[in-house]
């Protein structure tokens, strides 16, 4: 192995969702996925916190998408429609990632470690999101409620867009979805 490779988090991530696919997360080892990737374990632990983490990596960036939209996003415009601004932003992650994205939500169902995982993931969004939307201005309960409201609509637009007989664009399920929270609000 050479002393630098090419996009080593990018391949460690890759090896560890294969191998996760193939042998399942717990029967997974740090060495293995390094192995995988043609790299070192101390490699994997430069990028990697744990073996949990490389199906995690992208979080940070979701979560600066989402807020630098809800920055972003007109001063006069509504909780709501910062709201969708945000999830637009959030689906330009997943652009030409789908089979990807199935493949990573598989494992993670698979497992309880990584379902709380994930949980905590989403709640650190929310708790970003709701942050933001009170720089805003947005007063308490609303930014809370607002920023829980975005993320169950992520979560719920995502697992949709995942679904194997799903062929649209992922911001279109998640505009969507939202449409579907607003008509449940309003009573519909």
């Amino acid at each position: 192995m050479g002393r630098w490779e090419p996009n080593a988090r990018g391949r460690l991530a890759e090896a560890a969702l294969q191998l996760y696919s193939e042998h399942g997360y717990e029967q997974t080892t740090v060495a293995e996925i390094a192995r995988r990737a043609g790299l070192t374990e101390r490699t994997f632990f430069r990028h990697y916190a744990d073996k949990r983490e490389v199906l995690f990596g992208g979080s940070d960036e979701l979560r600066e998408r989402f807020v630098q939209a809800v920055t972003d996003a007109p001063p006069s415009a509504a909780p709501i429609d910062v709201l969708a601004a945000a999830l637009d932003a959030a689906s330009g992650l997943f652009t030409e990632r789908r089979a990807h994205a199935r493949r990573r939500q598989a494992v993670i169902v698979a497992n309880a470690e990584l379902l709380e995982r994930e949980l905590i993931k989403l709640s650190s969004l929310s708790a970003a999101l709701a942050d933001t939307l009170r720089r805003r201005g947005v007063a308490e309960p609303a930014a809370s409620l607002t920023a829980e409201a975005g993320v169950a609509v992520f979560k719920v637009g995502f697992e949709r867009w995942i679904a194997d007989a799903e062929t649209r664009e992922m911001a279109q399920v998640m505009r969507e979805t939202l449409d579907e929270l607003k008509a449940v609000t309003a009573g519909g």
